[in-house]
């Protein structure tokens, strides 16, 4: 698998394989995203902030996912365990549906703990849609806890974190 930054001709080959992830999750009655969000718009934008990412496996895409700062007003319910600046949060992680059930999203984790470290991030932040048990028990696998809930259109996300 290898990790780069994407750039905005990716955000159409991602927007692909995530709606194939939009409709298996849907069939399995998990209502996490949908036409509204996240479009290809949000791919490009984060392609163009240079904060979208892409892996491949032989040159497919397999999975992607944004990496910033940004943290939505409903963050401000978690009792974060780090509170200072050096942190990172993850957005939009999905795996390529040709790819699920291979292990690859706790790899793309991993990774990403691998990528953020060397820059003095000492705490990954993510929110993770309480309807998702899959998404759930691979974050609390990989260290991540429970810090808040916060409540958007689509219903209840679990505010997590890992200190790293």
């Amino acid at each position: 698998m290898d990790i780069r930054k994407a750039n905005t001709e990716d955000a159409a080959r991602i927007f692909s394989f995530v709606k194939e992830a939009v409709n298996k999750m849907d069939g399995q009655g998990i209502n996490q995203w949908d036409e509204f969000y996240p479009t290809q718009d949000d791919f490009e934008n984060d392609a163009s902030k240079n904060q979208l990412y892409i892996a491949e496996i032989n040159g497919k895409p397999a999975a992607c996912f944004t990496l910033n700062k940004d943290c939505d007003e409903e963050y401000k319910n978690g009792s974060w365990v780090h509170t200072g600046d050096n942190y990172i949060v993850i957005h939009r992680l999905c795996v390529n549906p040709e790819f699920q059930n291979q292990g690859l999203g706790r790899k793309v984790c991993i990774e990403i703990e691998n990528l953020v470290k060397p820059q003095g991030i000492k705490s990954i932040k993510l929110d993770c849609f309480a309807q998702n048990p899959y998404s759930q028990k691979l974050y609390h696998k990989l260290g991540y806890i429970d810090v808040g809930f916060a409540d958007w259109r689509k219903g209840r996300f679990i505010l997590m974190e890992k200190v790293l």
